[in-house]
């Protein structure tokens, strides 16, 4: 992400808000499928590469690591129209479950290690995130 995780404050938010023209220009492209293959992708070579950053530098779960934002935003992002209130929204919640690390998130967080545990705290924020947009959109027909 071009060296945003070495930013000094917030950089997993700040790769989550890199990531959002990412995802508009592959709704462009490939629709919300393209963006949700590019979210399992990236969280694939994120674990493979998540888990030789870990092994050089041995720390978990590094914060200057963000591919597992990137990912997980997309992942969000897939399971909702991209208008200007929806990404916001998507961001938000991703953002929030991320950072307050709700039960399962906060389990994976402390108990997986490497690179899965790099991304799969993430890429369960992503799924919850994910998946009350689309509870909500039911819901309330948005």
């Amino acid at each position: 992400m071009g060296g945003i995780g070495h930013l000094p404050k917030a950089p997993g938010t700040w790769a989550s808000l890199a990531t959002l023209p990412l995802a508009w220009l592959l709704d462009q492209l490939a629709g919300r499928a393209g963006i949700a293959l590019a979210g399992i992708v990236i969280a694939l070579i994120g674990i493979w590469a998540g888990q030789i950053y870990v092994d050089h530098h041995r720390t978990e779960d590094p914060a200057e690591v963000v591919v597992d934002e990137v990912a997980a935003q997309l992942l969000v992002l897939a399971t909702l129209p991209l208008t200007l209130f929806s990404t916001l929204v998507g961001f938000a919640l991703f953002r929030l479950f991320d950072i307050w690390k709700p039960w399962p998130v906060g389990w994976a967080d402390q108990n997986l290690k490497g690179g899965l545990g790099v991304m799969t705290d993430d890429m369960i924020a992503g799924g919850m995130a994910g998946a009350l947009v689309v509870v909500a959109r039911l819901a309330f027909h948005i």
